[in-house]
């Protein structure tokens, strides 16, 4: 690219949360959620030496976690708040569709389980928040 050129504007093709697919162990829990986001954290690192040109940043590599809020179901075995609760501390593959039907990828990973929290305010639908730990998503270019 010569020096001084702007490159053309890719094009952008945003997207509204609401028809997704969430499966978690098999099961599909898309219907329990309100919200889902795979959420990276990494740290970043600086050294500065006695004179101005010494300075250097880096980043350690992301770790991610999956947050999901969800409506609380204790009338239903099979709901995420019982499945969450019987099953914490163990690891299973997770597969997220942010567009159910599309030719948009489905990410996939793995995540360690924790319960959500049991109970909350009067006149209020239960719901609980949860942060899973998780590997990195992997974009799956084939539709689901």
């Amino acid at each position: 690219m010569p020096t001084g050129a702007i490159p053309a504007a890719s094009t952008v093709d945003p997207f509204v949360l609401k028809d997704v697919d969430l499966v978690i162990d098999a099961d599909n829990y898309a219907a329990h959620v309100s919200s889902v986001a795979w959420v990276p954290s990494a740290q970043q690192q600086s050294w500065k030496g006695l004179k101005p040109s010494s300075t250097f940043t880096d980043v350690g590599t992301a770790t991610w976690v999956a947050n999901l809020e969800f409506a609380q179901d204790w009338s239903d075995p099979a709901s995420l708040s019982t499945y969450l609760l019987e099953h914490e501390g163990e690891t299973v593959d997770a597969i997220f569709v942010p567009r159910s039907g599309s030719s948009m990828p489905a990410f996939t990973a793995r995540l360690t389980l924790t319960p959500g929290q049991i109970g909350g305010a009067v006149d209020a639908f239960a719901t609980a928040t949860v942060s899973l730990g998780s590997t990195k998503p992997v974009p799956n270019t084939t539709p689901a």
